[in-house]
């Protein structure tokens, strides 16, 4: 393959649901090592690893092509059409190549540039192979169907192209498409648009950054500690539930946010127990102190801002301190909808009532474990967020969905 291309009436930075795809595809597939080239009528370069080709006839709203729409509507295809079809024709063979992956949004089932339509549906059956990714259907819209008509090239929205692989963006459409079509459904590829949690997040670079290098979008469940490294947070205990965890969930993790307490030089020597217990336990991917990932050699110290990012990021709290005059975090967990998994010690019972997973910080580790999995098993908003996650990443969805269907033959 030599070159991903992604052709649209418009391309980014023109704001739409196709174009904000468009731009997530275009950018994680360059940043893949793909070369990609967005095609479009409107838009220009967003990204540095993307070229882009504005061809202005692709467009929806250029004049020649509101013209030639209007024709159509008058009189169906005329000369003018037929010119217009040419020229784009021509324009995308110079573009794309054979051995290219041309991915083309609405084009084959939305009327908006027939012209275009038609140009396209002439390289598939010259051969090229198009992936057909369809968001709306002209002849299933009562808006669009007063303006259609039997007959070329209207019919080409309601006809299977050859060379040409379908995509909708969610089961709903694929069998609205396959009864238009008239093709199984299993000739019809589902990929839904994904979110983007580290902008929904309001992430800054430096938690984005520990996110990706500590492979944190791929915890399940990410368990949050904030606390300074003293023994009275009984942090060992909450490595053991790690890894008790690990019967219950395929990846739990923990993050330590705080560095070793100033006031006690034996906090150091705790902090190097803490490590060697991580390494006899095999935890060593499993268990983070963010005081260890700073910057050029210094150690990391989160602000308030970042640690309500660290709440954002999180699953749960994991908090297992053997005393506390109040545990704030418990608080701030609940304010941002985190279940609360804690020691059960008076300040706990006292703020949280009986809205939190309480469990004895000097008992056993797996039973502690087990009840942790039993809370978060039951937790819908846990669930579907570890579902998104796992599925509805535009990561996910580049990697286990959209690469698979430009690379297979």
């Amino acid at each position: 393959m030599n070159t991903i291309h992604i052709l649209h009436y418009a391309g980014p930075p023109t704001i739409g649901g196709v174009e904000i795809t468009i731009a997530h595809h275009a950018r994680l597939l360059a940043a893949r090592g793909y070369r990609v080239q967005v095609i479009a009528g409107q838009g220009e370069a967003f990204h540095p690893g993307v070229a882009f080709l504005h061809l202005p006839e692709i467009g929806s709203r250029h004049p020649e092509v509101l013209a030639v729409s209007q024709e159509l509507t008058d009189r169906g295809p005329t000369p003018r059409f037929e010119a217009l079809r040419a020229r784009l024709r021509e324009a995308l063979q110079k573009a794309v190549v054979p051995e290219d992956a041309l991915i083309v949004h609405n084009a084959l089932t939305l009327h908006k540039n027939l012209a275009l339509t038609a140009a396209l549906h002439d390289l598939a059956e010259n051969g090229q192979r198009i992936i057909g990714w369809c968001h709306d259907f002209a002849w299933l819209d009562a808006l669009y169907i007063p303006v259609l008509r039997p007959g070329f090239p209207w019919d080409l929205l309601r006809t299977p192209w050859p060379n040409t692989r379908y995509v909708t963006v969610s089961e709903h459409r694929r069998g609205q498409l396959a009864r238009l079509l008239d093709i199984p459904k299993d000739a019809i590829t589902v990929v839904p648009p994904g979110v983007a949690p580290e902008q929904l997040l309001r992430l800054s670079p430096l938690t984005r950054r520990l996110a990706d290098e500590l492979g944190l979008w791929q915890a399940e469940p990410l368990l949050l500690l904030p606390a300074r490294i003293t023994r009275r947070k009984n942090i060992q205990f909450a490595i053991r539930i790690v890894a008790a965890l690990r019967e219950h969930f395929p990846n739990p993790v923990l993050v330590v946010t705080g560095p070793p307490g100033p006031h006690n030089p034996s906090n150091i020597t705790y902090l190097e127990k803490l490590r060697a217990l991580r390494r006899d336990l095999g935890l060593e991917d499993s268990v983070h102190f963010l005081y260890e990932h700073g910057e050029d050699g210094h150690p990391l110290l989160l602000d308030d801002a970042m640690m309500a990012e660290w709440y954002a990021l999180a699953d749960a709290l994991l908090f297992p301190s053997l005393r506390e005059g109040f545990g704030m975090p418990v608080l701030e967990a609940g304010l941002v909808r985190l279940p609360v998994l804690a020691a059960d010690i008076p300040p706990v019972r006292e703020s949280t009532d009986d809205n939190a997973t309480r469990f004895d910080p000097q008992g056993d580790p797996a039973e502690a474990a087990a009840r942790i999995a039993e809370r978060l098993n039951a937790e819908s908003t846990y669930r579907l967020r570890r579902r998104v996650l796992n599925h509805y990443t535009w990561d996910a969805i580049i990697d286990h969905l959209v690469l698979p269907l430009i690379t297979k033959p």
